[in-house]
């Protein structure tokens, strides 16, 4: 506990308006949606583990789409791109698996 005490004091002495403590945000709506985000990139996991291809690029899909948006939500760049080229490239499985493109 000592350790969260000076490091607030830390950032207190610093006297900036650039330095803060980040928290995650609770119960808001970026919340609710990484949780079902996770819940769905883990269900296409295992879709994938058992062989049924389809639905894991469904799920992923829908998975990384929200995590996309918590990205937007959080103005967090890393989660944006990395989650956006996901879902591109899960979408192009997607019309190669229906469209044998």
């Amino acid at each position: 506990m000592s350790y969260y005490e000076k490091l607030d004091d830390k950032i207190k002495a610093l006297n900036s308006t650039r330095v803060y403590k980040k928290i995650t945000p609770k119960g808001d709506l970026s919340w609710y949606i990484k949780w079902l985000s996770s819940a769905l990139i883990l269900t296409a996991v295992v879709f994938r583990s058992v062989g049924v291809h389809e639905y894991d690029l469904w799920f992923s899909v829908l998975g990384t789409c929200g995590w996309f948006w918590v990205g937007m939500l959080w103005h967090d760049r890393a989660l944006i791109l990395l989650n956006g080229t996901l879902t591109f490239v899960l979408i192009m499985g997607l019309v190669n698996f229906y469209l044998g493109v």
